[in-house]
């Protein structure tokens, strides 16, 4: 993680230049570079990375750990378009603004590992705005997916629960929060041979979505938004409760990211999440 800061008036600029305010979702998929090469960016290949850390440092010296994961496949193209767009000041501004001052934003692209070749892809923990804008654009948003049970966020899941490290957990015990966004359930297994392709280690084992779930949630709040409320209730709720979250209109996704992070950047590590109201939480947007 970097020593900068999120500047709004800068990135406002720097969108303004690159005609994001006023482009349609067609010229900023344009952005996405990755996109017209056809594969993933070599800094973001799932093979070889073996931890992320979200660290303290003189700028941010109580970093508060987010990890956003991205469904990349095909029905979910204008979400990443979007935070690009504008979604992603949003967030961040609004972050800070509710009193997070020291945010430090990951994000990871997913795809559906039975049918993609690339469903895994990993940024790094950044604060600053343009740091956190050239993760976004080095994402490669392969559209694909398939007609089987679900996208494959047991990766998102795996990846936060064993290769990720934080200050915020390792010196407050406090817990970050990790959003994945997408609109299907899960696979439900990710077998040995398939994990040891995708992250390159010979070692790799596989597991289960509910294996994982339980093993991430020691370290992180775990939420699912799914922003298109396009399927029922009947796999995330059991799993996640009310942090399943299905919303009818997309474009609410920012505000939700921040109601959420602004809540759980305040908790004490004492303290359960059940015993905090989110009314009761600085920063929290009705």
């Amino acid at each position: 993680m970097g020593g900068t800061s999120y500047n709004y008036a800068s990135r406002s600029t720097r969108a303004e230049s690159r005609g994001y305010t006023t482009a349609s979702v067609q010229q900023i998929e344009k952005v996405f570079v990755q996109k017209s090469l056809g594969h993933a960016h070599e800094s973001m290949k799932s093979q070889g990375i073996h931890l992320r850390e979200a660290r303290d440092s003189d700028v941010h010296p109580n970093t508060f750990p987010v990890i956003i994961g991205l469904d990349m496949t095909g029905s979910m193209h204008d979400i990443p378009v979007m935070l690009i767009k504008d979604g992603l000041p949003k967030i961040v501004s609004s972050i800070i603004q509710g009193g997070v001052k020291d945010v430090a934003l990951l994000f990871i692209a997913i795809g559906d590992h039975e049918v993609d070749g690339v469903p895994l892809q990993i940024g790094q923990f950044e604060s600053g705005d343009e740091e956190l804008d050239l993760w976004l654009t080095r994402t490669y948003p392969e559209g694909g997916g398939g007609a089987n049970e679900g996208e494959s966020y047991g990766l998102l899941h795996n990846f936060a629960a064993n290769n990720i490290v934080t200050d915020a957990w390792e010196k407050r015990g406090q817990k970050g929060v990790l959003i994945m966004i997408g609109d299907e359930p899960s696979l439900d297994y990710y077998p040995d041979a398939v994990m040891k392709e995708i992250t390159g280690n010979p070692q790799a084992k596989g597991f289960t979505q509910d294996e994982v779930l339980e093993k991430v949630r020691e370290k992180w709040h775990v939420f699912h938004i799914n922003p298109h409320h396009n399927f029922d209730e009947g796999y995330w709720k059991p799993k996640l409760g009310q942090n399943y979250i299905s919303l009818t209109d997309f474009h609410k996704v920012p505000e939700t990211v921040t109601k959420l992070v602004c809540r759980f950047a305040s908790v004490s590590p004492s303290t359960t999440p059940e015993e905090v109201s989110p009314e009761d939480t600085p920063g929290f947007i009705r």
